[in-house]
């Protein structure tokens, strides 16, 4: 899936992701992966801007740690974070339901004349 067909939803992706505990660059890239079945397999040019854009919103935070010997930067959920996913997951519930009704399989409402 191309990162542009996710415009508008990666933020709430990556704040998702983030929700089970703190990760890693490279283990958010693969919890994104496994979780969709392989069809997010993102870039990192497209995840870690976010990251940055998610820290100084504030929903967010780093920290540098040493793991075998290398340096990683680590990302948590803060509290902002928390509320920001909520609101994230009602605005997406009000838009799939909405969608739905164009594009589910029930087919077009009967027609009014």
């Amino acid at each position: 899936m191309k990162s542009q067909a996710l415009h508008g939803h990666l933020d709430a992706l990556l704040l998702s992701v983030l929700e089970g505990g703190a990760l890693h660059g490279y283990a958010i890239i693969e919890a994104l992966k496994s979780r969709s079945g392989g069809t997010l397999n993102l870039p990192t040019g497209t995840i870690y801007p976010a990251l940055r854009r998610l820290e100084r919103a504030g929903h967010v935070e780093s920290e540098w740690s040493t793991v075998n010997g290398r340096e990683r930067r680590t990302y948590r959920l803060t509290g902002s974070g928390h509320r920001a996913l909520a609101g994230e997951r009602a605005s997406w519930q009000e838009l799939s339901s909405t969608v739905s009704r164009f594009l589910g399989t029930e087919g077009p409402p009967p027609a009014t004349t």
